[in-house]
């Protein structure tokens, strides 16, 4: 290989890690402030209380649809300090279950803590949008890694929440999940909606 061909192919490979840093810490590190005087206002309080219905896709690492699934989720709240449940029902018929501890803080940040959640997770909320980063612990069948996740999360004028979320790996991208949140219909509590197929795949392929 000549010097010139080399240098091209070592330039054209620094500028793919060039892209893919700026593609993370776009997504990771989007300003807030740019969102403040938006509208309809994200309360968590009020948009994250109550039964909640939440249906989404989880995107490999290619963009392949790895699973789907449906969730039932349930927050209540007493002054600044919240509870938020979730039951998943993923296509391949396997449940999981989690329990956010969400706590306002004086600041306006927003405190946020689960049992596969390492440490706690830290939010901030700005106009319609609340972003919402933390380290999950991957359960031992899905090769119980460790994930940085960024959650955005943003409010519509129906009252419906879409949900994207990043999963990476020493800050590389693994998995993408996007979802709808709304408030639970009432003919759906009691409905067994989960599709069939694959398995769910968080793991680091």
């Amino acid at each position: 290989m000549s010097p010139l061909a080399a240098f091209a192919l070592g330039a054209a490979a620094m500028l793919a890690v060039v892209v893919l840093v700026l593609r993370k810490l776009a997504f990771r590190h989007r300003p807030l402030s740019d969102l403040a005087s938006q509208t309809p206002v994200f309360d968590v309080r009020r948009h994250l209380n109550g039964p909640i219905l939440c249906e989404g896709l989880i995107y490999g690492p290619t963009g392949r649809v790895a699973s789907r699934f449906v969730a039932e989720m349930e927050g209540t709240w007493t002054g600044d300090t919240g509870r938020l449940t979730e039951r998943f029902r993923y296509d391949s018929g396997s449940e999981q279950r989690r329990e956010w501890q969400l706590t306002l803080l004086p600041d306006g940040r927003i405190r946020a803590t689960a049992p596969d959640v390492v440490g706690e997770g830290s939010g901030e909320a700005a106009g319609p949008a609340v972003r919402l980063r933390y380290r999950l612990r991957l359960e031992p069948d899905a090769g119980g890694h460790v994930l940085d996740v960024t959650d955005w999360m943003y409010l519509c004028e129906n009252g419906t929440i879409m949900n994207r979320s990043r999963f990476t790996k020493f800050g590389l991208p693994v998995a993408e999940l996007v979802a709808t949140m709304r408030p639970m219909p009432a003919t759906a509590a009691a409905t067994d909606t989960a599709p069939r197929g694959d398995d769910p795949a968080l793991a680091a392929e």
